[in-house]
């Protein structure tokens, strides 16, 4: 049974009772030798062999072998039903699904080997539900342009008032954090009722119109690395996944369970945003000092 969770795992299709193929690509070849050569010690019997198509039709029959339509038809049923179920659940538990939903997409694209009209009908689904997923969970939440991101001059960004949305979430908590810590020590913070009630004088950020919001695919935590030539500290790369996971799914990050449970207790516990960013800044300086010494420990 463990080898054959193993061959399942590498995405390998029967040709026969016995007889998997996998397409000879990346490191499928080493994987399938160690495979062999695992169930060899263990006194069974197994080869690693070439397989060459000798015709246009057989190299159709074999790429058909490894469609994953099926697959990708029960998943778009499931984020259907899913979305269905949004006004009657709580912010906490849609960002649970989408993230195990997420998990489930990326587990078909990782042995999907032959992509075709199914994989590109999941991937706009799969949008369309991150989409209605956001819209319940953060109506607020910016939506992300699409430019390049400038590098900027910290020495020209000291001493000055920060602006973004109240009752701050994982992408704004998180990005306060990286401001006081790593851009303008000095930072003030105002929390906004509304978008509309920036200061002028404010830099605000994670809201639409705001100076440092969503870009592309990155997350405002993501944009404001970038813009500050952050993104090559690989402690901060490691929070910015954690960050991106929670906040617009996709990815993974073992700590990103954990530390949402935390942030969503410190949220109902605290009376503001400044407390809350206290506490949670202190929660993110232990992460990241646990990235420093390596994970492993």
């Amino acid at each position: 049974m463990r080898l054959w969770r193993s061959i399942n795992s590498l995405g390998c299709m029967s040709l026969r009772d016995g007889a998997y193929l996998l397409p000879d690509t990346g490191d499928h070849a080493a994987a399938m030798t160690n495979l062999a050569e695992k169930t060899n010690l263990e006194n069974g019997q197994a080869w690693v062999v070439s397989v060459t198509p000798r015709s246009a039709e057989d190299d159709r029959a074999f790429r058909k072998l490894f469609d994953r339509g099926a697959e990708y038809t029960l998943l778009i049923a499931q984020l259907q039903e899913h979305r269905k179920m949004f006004m009657s659940q709580a912010p906490s538990e849609i960002a649970k699904l989408n993230r195990r939903l997420a998990k489930d997409l990326e587990s078909i694209q990782r042995i999907d080997f032959f992509p075709n009209e199914a994989s590109a009908a999941a991937r706009a689904a799969w949008s369309d539900f991150q989409d209605a997923a956001n819209a319940v969970m953060s109506p607020d939440e910016p939506h992300p342009t699409h430019r390049q991101v400038d590098r900027l001059n910290p020495d020209a960004y000291q001493r000055r008032i920060w602006a973004t949305r109240c009752h701050l979430w994982v992408d704004r908590v998180a990005s306060a954090w990286l401001i006081r810590r790593f851009i303008d020590r000095s930072a003030t913070f105002v929390w906004l009722d509304t978008p509309a009630d920036c200061p002028p004088d404010a830099l605000g950020f994670d809201f639409d119109g705001a100076a440092f919001s969503h870009v592309d695919d990155k997350v405002t935590f993501e944009v404001l690395m970038v813009s500050f030539s952050l993104e090559n500290n690989s402690s901060l790369a490691k929070l910015a996944s954690l960050v991106h996971c929670l906040d617009v799914g996709g990815g993974s990050s073992p700590e990103a369970g954990g530390f949402e449970a935390i942030l969503s207790g410190a949220r109902a516990r605290l009376p503001d945003d400044n407390a809350l960013l206290e506490e949670i800044g202190a929660v993110l300086d232990s992460l990241y000092t646990y990235y420093q010494t390596g994970a492993s420990a």
